[in-house]
């Protein structure tokens, strides 16, 4: 089934050529099928990019998706064009009256800042609250992640010593998970920080379940009992030359990066990295919206509240 986007939002040509099937708003209101309501608050500052890749997944799958983007109001993207965020973007308060079976809060280049240091942190605090009341599962990437830990469960991140930055193997804690069925006995993950949450901090937690993580990188993927809230520290829905784009900026600022690990062949900058994460990264999101949204979520979203 098809992912229903905004009417000329960029990412339809690029999954076009991919052969992923996307329907415009126009095409979608003809159609009498009760789609799955996902909300997007995009945090990272290329909007457009991340949009792409979140929309390649979430459109592969047999569900039937319409996608919501929102920005923070608080604060307003620098990378991105005044005249896109209009477009294709509401804020909060154009949304928070309705309900939605599920949320993905993205992460965001803020990780090195206190929590409550961040220019919309109480924005996006409100957005967090908002969703145990209006949304069924909400899905947290990366800093997203850190901080819906840090706001729901008060677990701290903590700085590294240098970023973590490659293509790490990971396995499952949890071996029974929904979320990772069908997963391999180890998995790859691109990971793209310079902070982490502690397994020893999730562990205090009883609401808490560590599903996955790795050696190199820790803990990947934590859940609630019931999924109604996921937290992913990993970059699965990374494309091919992310990681490469970071690299090649931070070596252009003069940070002295390390090579992203297991990613460039050979380790060598010049050679076109190889995806080996694609098919997971597929199986997540396709999991998190069969088991944790579709199969559970009320058919009318105005019983969420009943939840």
């Amino acid at each position: 089934m098809p992912i229903k986007i905004p009417n000329h939002l960029p990412a339809a040509d690029v999954l076009l050529r991919e052969n992923i099937f996307v329907m415009n708003e126009t095409r979608a209101s003809t159609q009498d099928i009760r789609p799955l309501q996902i909300l997007i608050l995009n945090l990272m500052p290329k909007k457009i990019e991340t949009e792409t890749q979140l929309t390649r997944l979430l459109g592969n799958t047999p569900l039937q998706v319409e996608m919501e983007l929102i920005h923070t109001e608080s604060y307003e993207s620098k990378n991105v064009t005044r005249d896109h965020l209009l477009k294709f973007y509401k804020t909060f308060p154009e949304v928070k009256d309705r309900n939605f079976d599920g949320l993905i809060i993205t992460g965001a280049p803020v990780e090195q800042m206190p929590f409550e240091e961040v220019e919309y942190w109480e924005e996006l605090c409100e957005i967090m609250e908002w969703s145990k009341t209006h949304v069924h599962s909400t899905f947290h990437i990366c800093w997203g992640a850190q901080a819906g830990l840090y706001y729901h469960f008060g677990v701290p991140k903590y700085p590294l010593a240098e970023k973590l930055s490659g293509v790490y193997p990971h396995t499952a804690d949890y071996k029974n998970s929904m979320l990772l069925r069908g997963f391999d006995d180890v998995f790859p993950v691109p990971q793209s920080r310079h902070t982490t949450v502690r397994r020893e901090d999730i562990e205090k937690v009883p609401a808490l379940k560590i599903l996955a993580s790795s050696e190199e990188g820790g803990v990947y993927a934590i859940s609630t009992k019931n999924g109604k809230q996921i937290f992913i520290t990993g970059h699965s829905e990374y494309d091919a030359n992310t990681l490469a784009d970071e690299y090649h900026r931070d070596l252009g600022q003069g940070k002295n990066p390390h090579i992203p690990v297991n990613y460039f062949p050979d380790d060598d900058p010049t050679k076109p990295p190889l995806v080996t994460w694609r098919s997971h990264a597929n199986l997540l999101y396709s999991n998190w919206l069969n088991y944790f949204v579709y199969q559970t979520t009320p058919f009318d979203l105005s019983n969420l509240n009943k939840e």
